[in-house]
């Protein structure tokens, strides 16, 4: 009998839809049942509520614009939110299932971050520093890679003070300064987030890290700590 493959255990932990073959399998076997229900005892552990809440399309606060524009040179009157692209709260999560599948250590309230994207053959496209702004204390680089199917991926080195109330997210922006996606939760180190298919990097230029509190809102906080721009 062929198990579930562990990247379905995963989403099946995060009662996520499986694929059908897989489902029907899940439906009548144990093993594959006990393997998911110690997963999501994992998960639920690890979860960051405030994280976990997909959210609706949202405006960025007028400091966002105003802060973007002010690094990018885009004049103020045009740093109007015209087109906002819905926020996905849920990857870090998927995240956290993802290491726990792949047999990551995490510590005490820690997300783990899969780690394996040019160790898999992937190659970088383009790579741009990630440049502290004002007097912040951040700095990094960026590299878009892409791997054998033809999937984007951002992989970020980022040199920062750890935080104890509040996290660092990566964001993509428009030149335009009128739509910001976020990509996901990120940490002191090396790491990649995905990049979704329909995403254009060369109509979303501008890689920036920000520094959210934990309050729950989706919005970027407008506290941008390093921020560099994609060529191609």
């Amino acid at each position: 009998m062929q198990h579930c493959a562990p990247e379905q255990l995963g989403l099946a932990a995060l009662r996520e839809p499986l694929p059908a073959d897989d489902a029907a399998h899940f439906e009548s076997c144990e093993v594959c049942r006990a393997e998911v229900a110690s997963l999501q005892r994992a998960v639920d552990v690890l979860a960051v509520p405030e994280l976990a809440t997909p959210g609706a399309p949202v405006l960025p606060p007028p400091r966002v614009w105003a802060a973007v524009a002010a690094a990018t040179g885009v004049p103020a009157e045009r740093s109007q939110p015209s087109n906002v692209v819905p926020l996905r709260r849920r990857r870090p999560l998927l995240l956290v299932a993802a290491a726990l599948v792949a047999g990551a250590v995490v510590g005490a309230g820690a997300v783990a971050v899969v780690q394996h994207r040019n160790d898999d053959g992937g190659r970088t496209v383009e790579a741009v520093a990630l440049d502290p702004l004002a007097d912040k204390d951040a700095s990094g680089r960026a590299s878009v890679v892409e791997e054998d199917d033809g999937t984007l991926a951002l992989q970020v080195e980022l040199k920062a003070p750890a935080l104890a109330d509040s996290y660092y997210e990566i964001w993509l922006i428009d030149r335009s300064v009128t739509g910001m996606y976020p990509l996901g939760v990120v940490r002191p180190g090396t790491q990649t987030v995905e990049v979704p298919p329909d995403l254009d990097l060369t109509q979303f230029p501008l890689v920036d890290v920000s520094v959210e509190p934990l309050d729950g809102n989706p919005a970027h906080s407008g506290n941008s700590v390093a921020r560099g721009e994609l060529k191609s």
